[in-house]
């Protein structure tokens, strides 16, 4: 039987939300329509909108629905310049939908560095924030690729000391470590359902309160407004569905088997990206030298072991990761993997991918000794 873990790149679909989704889907009826099935979705799709707003701790008003985080994330820092930022600082490891939502913006971007560890540059913020013109600030709560969460609080803080505009992207942790806005303190913060084992093409935008959001797709007048286009019933739904299962399980720490799993392949060599950063609990992120990620990706699938790329691959040329770039980790960059669990994950799941790896890095070494002994 094969193992699945990539839960960063997308959640296996939750029973719980496959068996909704079945039933909206046999129902039927748009949600903005007066007769009874209509309204029958419209509940669906209000109950889904409570559930998502208590996964961070918000009233349900403040959740405006999208397809997806790349949406919402594009919403936010166009909010954020409608409602009066003159400028963005990104986060150097910040997901592609936000940097290029920045770099499209038309606004001034500084590109804000992290250190060694992928956490951001404190100091660097301050000095940064001094500079004429109120800033949004975009950055993420943890790194899709690395796992490692940033100090939201403490940057809050600063923002807030600069009269800016603080958008924290946490659709990466949430649903695997507690998100409370009112606690991040941010502006504007984004979900995505299939990270939480919904459904893929529904996300959200959230709204602290006194916020607006500027519409980017026009329309008619859905979402409050907000957001023009006919929800998708299923997928909010689903979302719903999601955020409640990931709230119950959240008590699950799957941290030390990610852990023991962690112990076995850095002492066979591999370099562990972020270890001494505080880190999502599911994620291991890991480079092997010399070994370039498409051949890892390789060796573990034929194991039957998926897991994915810490770069992009295209036209067989593999492409260095962002997040290592950033961090210094020049030489490795083309080398990592990413390994992530999830609700569906075993301490067993974890185990084996360390052994196929195990396996496979010493089938390697083993056979690039033995072409040395026969070219000698």
């Amino acid at each position: 039987m094969s193992v699945y873990l990539d839960y960063n790149a997308t959640a296996l679909v939750r029973p719980e939300v496959q068996t909704a989704v079945a039933e909206v889907m046999a129902n039927g009826g748009n949600p903005n329509a007066v007769h009874a099935w209509g309204r029958r979705a419209r509940a669906g799709v209000e109950t889904a909108r409570a559930r998502v707003a208590d996964l961070v701790g918000v009233d349900a008003t403040a959740v405006i629905f999208s397809s997806g985080g790349t949406e919402s994330n594009a919403q936010g820092v166009a909010s954020a310049l409608a409602g009066g930022c003159e400028r963005l600082i990104v986060s150097a490891t910040e997901h592609p939908c936000v940097a290029e939502a920045a770099a499209m913006s038309g606004a001034p971007v500084e590109t804000w560095p992290v250190d060694a560890d992928g956490v951001v540059d404190l100091d660097w913020l301050v000095e940064a924030l001094k500079r004429p013109g109120r800033a949004v600030v975009a950055v993420h709560h943890a790194n899709n690729e690395s796992g490692v969460i940033q100090p939201i609080e403490t940057v809050a803080a600063l923002v807030r000391a600069a009269d800016g505009w603080l958008h924290v992207d946490a659709i990466q942790s949430a649903g695997k470590v507690a998100v409370d806005m009112r606690a991040l303190d941010a502006d504007t913060l984004t979900l995505s359902s299939h990270k939480l084992g919904g459904l893929q093409g529904a996300g959200a935008l959230v709204l602290k309160p006194g916020r607006e959001a500027v519409r980017i797709l026009h329309g008619a007048g859905q979402e409050r407004g907000l957001r023009a286009g006919t929800e998708n019933t299923p997928g909010i739904v689903a979302f719903g569905v999601a955020a409640q299962c990931a709230m119950r399980d959240m008590a699950q720490d799957h941290s030390a088997w990610r852990d023991a799993a962690q112990a076995r392949v850095q002492a066979a060599g591999a370099v562990i990206v972020g270890e001494r950063a505080p880190r999502l609990p599911n994620t291991l992120f890991m480079a092997a030298p010399g070994w370039d990620s498409p051949q890892q990706l390789i060796a573990l699938d034929l194991a039957g072991v998926m897991v994915s790329a810490g770069s992009a691959c295209s036209s067989g040329k593999t492409k260095p990761s962002k997040t290592m770039l950033a961090m210094g980790l020049e030489d490795v960059a083309t080398h990592a993997i990413r390994v992530t669990g999830g609700w569906g994950t075993t301490e067993a799941d974890w185990m084996r991918f360390a052994d196929a790896w195990i396996a496979a890095w010493n089938a390697r070494a083993a056979r690039a000794a033995q072409t040395v002994t026969e070219a000698v």
